[in-house]
């Protein structure tokens, strides 16, 4: 998020990995506001949250925004999602990163996590020492039902379902920019440059000194 002193822009981020909303819902059930208590009841139910709900919570946070540039990532999921957020807000610039599906079913059913601690590994780039076992306990990894293969092949096809509508109405405004690849380091640079020629100049010395800085 950037003062508006310095420029506005409105940015979605979309893809099947990443999703913010979790981050929101879970502040909102800890502050206990109207709608985290809602949302909440269908949690403890083992229920999903409906779309309105989700809507609203994320409109809401949006609401506290408008000096702001924001950039949303996994919001909006569905059509329905999409046509309410355009009612209350112009999208500068959707996002959209082509990961084939291939690429994540294997980066996620490769992920193993250490219950107890959070740790987590991914047999492809970030292994642990030993096959199956937590580098620091010595105790045994574990895979989310989320990240089996049967699990996430159906997680990606009612994504892509879910999607679809979302992409074509943003294609349709103009606003829609895909980047295809990969790996993350290959996109970024891509996605950055693109950024870049979004805001206005006066503001991108800035942004570079304060990334430099974080490097």
């Amino acid at each position: 998020i950037t003062s508006a002193q310095e420029f506005e822009i409105a940015v979605i981020i979309m893809g099947v990995l990443g999703s913010g909303k979790g981050t929101v819902l879970l502040y909102n059930m800890l502050w206990g506001t109207e709608i985290g208590v809602l949302a909440k009841a269908f949690i403890d139910q083992g229920k999903l949250i409906p779309e309105d709900v989700m809507t609203r919570l994320a409109l809401h946070e949006l609401k506290n925004l408008t000096q702001y540039s924001w950039l949303l990532d996994g919001f909006p999921r569905t059509f329905p999602q999409a046509e309410a957020l355009n009612k209350v807000h112009q999208i500068d610039t959707v996002i959209n990163l082509n990961v084939p599906f291939e690429v994540i079913k294997q980066s996620l059913t490769a992920r193993w996590i250490h219950p107890a601690s959070g740790r987590v590994y991914n047999f492809e780039f970030n292994p642990p020492k030993t096959v199956g076992i937590d580098d620091v306990t010595g105790e045994p990894l574990v895979q989310r039902e989320d990240d089996q293969p049967e699990t996430v092949i159906k997680r990606l096809k009612a994504y892509e379902a879910q999607t679809k509508p979302v992409l074509e109405y943003y294609q349709k405004k103009g606003a829609l920019e895909t980047f295809s690849g990969t790996e993350t380091n290959k996109i970024w640079p891509h996605v950055y440059a693109f950024l870049q020629t979004k805001v206005p100049q006066q503001t991108r010395k800035p942004q570079l000194l304060h990334e430099e800085k974080c490097v």
